[in-house]
């Protein structure tokens, strides 16, 4: 059991260390780079900056059950951030995305390698948090039973 507990600990520190450098992306781009989010990109970072605080708290008090708050809020943002990453590469649904306030969702402040946006890196952290946290889940029931 002791090998499942470590598991959960290194899933946990992991999806902490994933959201605390989404923040300071997010971070980076806004306050160093100067790059105004778009509306959505609001909502993501409401999805986001809170999994840092619950995560940092769950990490250190080895609470493994407020992975299930983190799995919820990434999930969240994982759908939330796809909306946008489609808005950004699918023409046919920028052609109907609604307007989005003074930045338009359709602006691609960084496009590296061709796809990778920010809601890209969003999507990739949310993804990564999700399935920490599912696994962090799933072995604490296993240790129950």
């Amino acid at each position: 059991m002791a090998n499942k507990s470590d598991a959960r600990e290194t899933l946990m520190f992991f999806a902490f260390a994933v959201s605390v450098t989404a923040l300071l992306g997010s971070l980076y781009f806004s306050e160093i780079r100067k790059y105004t989010p778009c509306d959505i990109c609001w909502y993501i970072r409401i999805f986001m900056y809170p999994i840092v605080l619950i995560l940092g708290i769950a990490t250190v008090r080895k609470d493994y059950h407020a992975a299930l708050y983190s799995a919820a809020l990434s999930g969240i943002g994982m759908l939330a951030s796809l909306y946008l990453y489609m808005i950004q590469k699918i023409p046919s649904i920028a052609d109907t995305a609604p307007a989005c306030g003074i930045i338009p969702c359709t602006t691609q402040y960084i496009n590296w390698l061709g796809f990778i946006t920010i809601p890209f890196l969003a999507l990739t952290a949310f993804i990564m948090i999700f399935l920490s946290s599912i696994f962090v889940i799933k072995r604490t029931r296993r240790n129950k039973q």
